[in-house]
């Protein structure tokens, strides 16, 4: 049974509040608990402290016994200085799909010119190769003939 440290949406319509909750993770987001660890409400301007009640000591023994917190929960035990949340890294995320798709084009477009330019590379090379075998064997044939030659006259 893997336990999850998350919130389950409380309140009413358009007025949202969560209960901090320790849940199994297959059980519904607002279903079936296992205990009550603290509130959390949205609504409330940054600066109270009763937009956040957390009992710190019931979520450090809960991820003892190998609760995972989820996102928004990392968050605030970051904030209270419990556990350190990993920065995230995702630099696509702020350009326009529209934008991160002409570079996709872009770059494989880019790409497939430079495997044409490789192969047409790789042609001439031959072709160049093929050329120097053939006035080598035509040198050697020339050597040869003039050597005859002499001889026979």
């Amino acid at each position: 049974m893997s336990l999850v440290i998350r919130l389950a949406r409380a309140g009413t319509k358009k007025r949202p509040v969560y209960h901090i909750v320790v849940a199994d993770s297959r059980s519904p987001r607002d279903g079936r608990f296992i205990e009550r660890l603290g509130h959390f409400n949205p609504l409330m301007p940054k600066d109270k402290t009763e937009r956040l009640k957390l009992d710190l000591e019931k979520v450090q023994a809960w991820m003892k016994k190998g609760a995972q917190p989820s996102d928004r929960v990392m968050r605030f035990l970051d904030a209270a200085g419990i556990a350190k949340r990993e920065k995230r890294n995702n630099p696509e995320k702020a350009i326009p799909r529209k934008e991160r798709k002409a570079t996709e084009e872009e770059a494989t477009k880019a790409k497939e010119a430079g495997d044409a330019a490789a192969k047409t590379a790789a042609t001439a090379k031959v072709a160049t190769d093929k050329a120097a075998a053939d006035k080598a064997k035509a040198d050697a044939k020339a050597a040869e003939k003039p050597a005859e030659a002499p001889a026979a006259s």
